[in-house]
């Protein structure tokens, strides 16, 4: 392991944990060795643990200590990824480090304890394909390991905002919560992180190794180093997504060589923005190969390619059941869907919900993504197309996309062309964020 120092991940937290400690763990505070499948449970504020069929009373919290830091592993068991995502699903994952078990609320908090490199092993292989190019895998453990650090700097008070209706607006964004127990979670939430369960081949390990330390950083400061996984094209602006606070290094940039670009079309204007979207532009993420698209998605991800411009229909019944369930609203038919703000790269900041029963303007582009689709909608850059109106209530709509995710800062897909074009992973990263630095933190 390495001597970098120690960072908390949340996995999961669940009434009942199934796990399997390979190799010897001490449990921290008791001289007691404990390997072999375990079950852990919250038994009224105090953890009770099956191991190897016995079971044992413990305190509120226990730490699994390896005897052997680079050998000694442990498996969870169920773990659920990609949380209200199209790509939902448990899995089992395995993890070095220590382990640790919380009694929170009536459950059982799993976390994993280890160096900060070592979660950069991880999380670039999570995140991506770990045989993508090195340059790729560089680019991702400088963003990655900025985008930590960045996060465990930032104040409480501003990572997360007041949600409420007021004046027929509900405007709210969602960041980097506060999490009282671990520094981050495992999840696209935070960064994807599944443990070892994706080996880290020597690429990424050298890709991290090589990198040891680096960070982007503006103006002497650590840059909250945001990514998505297809930009559309365009990148958007951090504020149109999260806090109203601008970062010169978060603003938009034009996804082509600066040779190609003959003109900077205006994506806040609507006709702008329908014929971006209805089009298809060149752009470094505007890409089918899947030499290209295996290094950034992984088999999960891989359910579905058509994310640089997509498709999706509605009926009039589909639509507002899926609004009303994920609102708790009642719009009654949907009538419309009209943008009232939209940002650089053509995405939905503000959107006026127009029903028989309530009017409502939403935003920012996560509560759009939410609202609109049983997990998220690709991305919330798309123009609307009423079907078949009857008496003025609409049959269908169909919503034309582009992008994927909130487009804010490196566009994964647009990033892993250039690599494979031989830009180096400081040529990326400045294509994505202007004006930075790459220095040892």
């Amino acid at each position: 392991m390495d001597s970098s120092p120690n960072i908390h991940i949340g996995i999961l937290k669940a009434k009942e944990i199934e796990f399997v400690l390979v190799g010897k763990f001490e449990m921290s505070g008791t001289n007691q060795n404990c390997f072999g499948s375990c079950v852990a449970r919250n038994n009224k504020g105090r953890i009770e643990l099956v191991n190897n069929s016995k079971t044992k009373a413990m305190g509120k919290e226990i730490i699994f200590l390896p005897c052997n830091l680079s050998a000694d592993q442990f498996e969870i068991k169920n773990v659920k990824i990609g949380i209200d995502f199209h790509w939902e699903q448990n899995e089992n994952q395995t993890f070095q480090g220590a382990l640790k078990l919380m009694c929170i609320d009536e459950e059982v908090q799993v976390i994993n304890i280890c160096p900060i490199e070592n979660y950069l092993y991880s999380v670039i292989s999570s995140e991506m394909n770990a045989n993508a190019s090195v340059q790729l895998l560089k680019t991702h453990a400088v963003i990655s390991r900025s985008w930590l650090m960045a996060q465990l700097e930032k104040p409480v008070s501003r990572k997360m905002s007041e949600a409420g209706e007021k004046d027929g607006e509900y405007i709210t964004w969602f960041d980097h919560e506060d999490h009282q127990n671990f520094h981050v979670c495992a999840d696209d939430h935070c960064q994807r992180y599944q443990g070892i369960t994706r080996a880290h081949n020597k690429n990424v390990v050298l890709a991290v190794n090589q990198t040891m330390g680096e960070v982007l950083k503006y103006n002497g400061q650590i840059c909250d180093a945001r990514y998505s996984k297809s930009c559309g094209g365009v990148t958007e602006l951090f504020e149109n997504c999260w806090e109203p606070v601008s970062h010169p290094y978060l603003q938009k940039v034009v996804d082509r060589p600066s040779i190609e670009i003959t003109e900077e079309i205006d994506l806040k204007i609507e006709e702008n923005a329908e014929a971006f979207i209805k089009s298809s532009p060149p752009a470094f993420c505007n890409t089918k190969d899947d030499k290209v698209l295996n290094q950034v998605l992984n088999d999960y991800d891989l359910a579905a390619k058509d994310f640089y411009r997509w498709k999706l229909k509605y009926t009039q019944k589909e639509l507002s059941k899926i609004i009303k369930e994920r609102s708790g609203i009642d719009f009654g038919d949907i009538l419309d869907l009209v943008p009232i703000e939209r940002g650089e790269s053509g995405r939905i900041v503000r959107l006026k919900i127009i029903g028989t029963l309530k009017v409502l303007t939403i935003g920012k582009e996560l509560i759009i993504r939410k609202w609109l689709s049983k997990s998220h909608l690709y991305s919330s850059a798309f123009v609307v197309e009423r079907e078949n109106e009857n008496e003025g209530i609409p049959e269908g709509f169909i919503l034309y996309g582009a992008g994927w995710g909130h487009g804010v800062g490196l566009c994964q897909i647009g990033a892993a062309l250039m690599g494979e074009k031989d830009y180096s992973y400081k040529e990326i990263l400045a294509h994505y964020y202007k004006n930075t630095s790459i220095e040892k933190a």
